[in-house]
């Protein structure tokens, strides 16, 4: 990290410890490095309880945990899917590890659900962990260079790789710990590259984006378009009412992480 860059993340933190919140950036760009493009703006989804109605688009998934049990293979088939199509870094060393979907364990993925003997089937399978894509993301307030910001016309959480300076604030803010962090250049680490998503150069944070540079091409998410044949992750608008994900959400109960934050995610989870 050159003196430039030090100098202005010390002037950063003392930004954030001040109690400086980022203001989600406006004006986008096509460039790869950033992980959507704009489309309007949107208001928040779930249930308005008397307030207004949500608008516009409002990405969030479905996973059907039931259709993954006692199949890793297919759990593994999408993390390589999303990995490979990002240029995800691959470490041996867990301490260096870089995910952008991933497995975990019942309680690890939901520390809030009772696990008091809990059904068999919980305790022999793991669950699917990816950034949440909040209505209200803790890690964009926290972030003091707008590197990380919320798309409002979608709700996607997307970063800008060029202007995260590696203080990982948005680390620390996040409460699913759905970011890694950049210790070694991802290019030698990558078993093969695409060319179409531009790798992260070491000291910067990155986490799943729900696919946003293959969306404006007609594309479903890498993770969806893998398991598509078992339909075990529907993804769509969550303010569109006759999407399919709505119709499975109005008709199947669902958890979701840590709900009780009030971040609104935007992952459901079927168990």
């Amino acid at each position: 990290m050159d003196k430039q860059r030090r100098k202005f993340l010390k002037i950063a933190g003392a930004t954030a410890l001040a109690g400086v919140s980022a203001p989600a950036v406006v004006k986008l760009t096509s460039t790869p490095s950033l992980a959507a493009s704009d489309h309007g703006a949107a208001a928040g989804h779930g249930d308005s309880h008397g307030e207004e109605q949500p608008t516009g688009i409002r990405y969030g998934m479905v996973i059907d945990m039931r259709k993954l049990y006692g199949k890793p293979e297919l759990m593994d088939k999408a993390i390589e899917a999303c990995h490979s199509v990002h240029n995800v870094p691959h470490f041996e060393d867990k301490k260096n590890e870089v995910k952008w979907i991933w497995k975990m364990p019942f309680e690890n993925v939901f520390p809030d659900h009772s696990v008091y003997y809990s059904a068999k089937i919980k305790e022999e399978n793991e669950y699917f962990a990816l950034c949440n894509h909040c209505d209200h993301p803790p890690c964009v307030r926290v972030c003091p260079t707008k590197a990380t910001f919320k798309m409002e016309a979608t709700g996607i959480v997307a970063m800008d790789y060029h202007r995260c300076i590696g203080c990982r604030f948005c680390m620390m803010g996040c409460p699913y710990g759905a970011r890694s962090f950049n210790w070694f250049d991802a290019k030698p680490n990558i078993k093969k590259y695409n060319p179409d998503f531009s790798a992260r150069t070491r000291g910067v944070v990155e986490k799943c984006n729900f696919c946003a540079e293959r969306l404006p091409l007609g594309k479903e998410p890498a993770c969806v378009e893998a398991l598509k044949d078992t339909g075990a992750i529907v993804f769509g608008d969550l303010n569109d009412p006759h999407s399919e994900l709505r119709k499975i959400l109005d008709k199947e109960p669902t958890i979701q992480r840590k709900p009780t934050l009030g971040t609104k995610p935007s992952i459901f989870y079927i168990v």
